[in-house]
């Protein structure tokens, strides 16, 4: 097998021009996947790779052998997820990431109950706001909310949300109800990480931006504020839908309601499932997707 040492390196290096995104990708250092591709180079006599400081670029050499050469290790990861799919109970780790409250509140009681299923299985989850860049992290999966941005990435729709607009009784008492887009502008809007809020009117989208007093990134901190009384709010349907449900929030502009959001699974276009991502990604969507038992609204 000494034809074959340095060649997933090499591949993984000029798949992400970068020896660190190759190292996390095949989960090993970057000294290690240095010294397997100069040792390639070295027994092939010829300079595949450009190496500066700042980027990675391939030879004349190194595009020719990447381009015969990729195909091999693909063939080589499709005949190792074969066998492994054999295996009647999946293990190893699996690195995730997600929103940090929702991760906490919804996302991480589901990962408990997938690692009380499968012992063999490891979990490391990452919860932050931040959009990582899975390939650099060496993240295996992203749950991600709303509208995707990242066209590098595969998504595998999970579920749906919606999102409300609605505010306390008091609030509502006090300022009165908004019956028209236009009227937002004269109330307290409490805003989130996005200054604009998303509507559906005569049958096109609206983007409207809001203002207020409290200007936080925390859903249940925007919830907390809103029970209160200090203004309207948008938000997701499982933050608010026990509020509404108990009458604690009242709805409003129900009729600009925007379309359902995606919730997603991510993970990298050039990276072949292993079973327990596969595993995992089935899980939540049966979990994630289950309908809610008390309709909303």
């Amino acid at each position: 097998m000494a034809n074959w040492e340095g060649v997933s390196e090499y591949v993984a290096v000029a798949e992400t021009a970068s020896f660190t995104l190759a190292a996390n990708k095949l989960s090993t250092s970057v000294a290690q996947v240095s010294r397997r591709v100069s040792a390639l180079e070295e027994r092939l006599a010829v300079k595949l790779l450009h190496r500066t400081t700042r980027k990675v670029t391939l030879s004349e050499a190194g595009q020719v052998y990447f381009q015969q050469c990729k195909h091999l290790v693909e063939g080589l990861e499709m005949a190792e997820l074969a066998v492994t799919q054999m295996q009647t109970s999946p293990k190893g780790l699996v690195k995730v990431t997600a929103p940090v409250t929702y991760g906490e509140q919804h996302l991480a009681p589901l990962l408990n109950q997938f690692l009380a299923r499968y012992p063999q299985v490891n979990i490391d989850l990452n919860l932050t706001n931040q959009r990582l860049d899975l390939l650099e992290a060496g993240i295996d999966l992203a749950v991600r909310l709303g509208r995707l941005t990242d066209s590098t990435m595969i998504a595998k729709r999970l579920a749906s949300r919606q999102l409300y607009v609605c505010a306390s009784k008091k609030y509502l008492e006090r300022h009165g109800e908004p019956h028209s887009l236009s009227e937002l502008a004269h109330h307290q809007c409490l805003v989130g990480s996005v200054e604009h809020w998303r509507f559906q009117e005569n049958a096109r989208e609206k983007s409207i931006r809001v203002a207020g007093r409290l200007k936080c990134n925390s859903g249940n901190a925007l919830l907390d504020a809103a029970k209160q009384g200090l203004g309207l709010v948008q938000l997701p349907d499982y933050y608010i839908k026990d509020a509404l449900q108990s009458g604690e929030l009242i709805e409003v502009l129900h009729q600009y309601r925007d379309d359902k959001e995606g919730i997603w699974a991510l993970y990298p276009k050039n990276r072949n499932l292993s079973p327990k991502v596969r595993l995992l990604i089935d899980f939540l969507a049966e979990q994630i997707g289950k309908p809610v038992t008390t309709p909303i609204g």
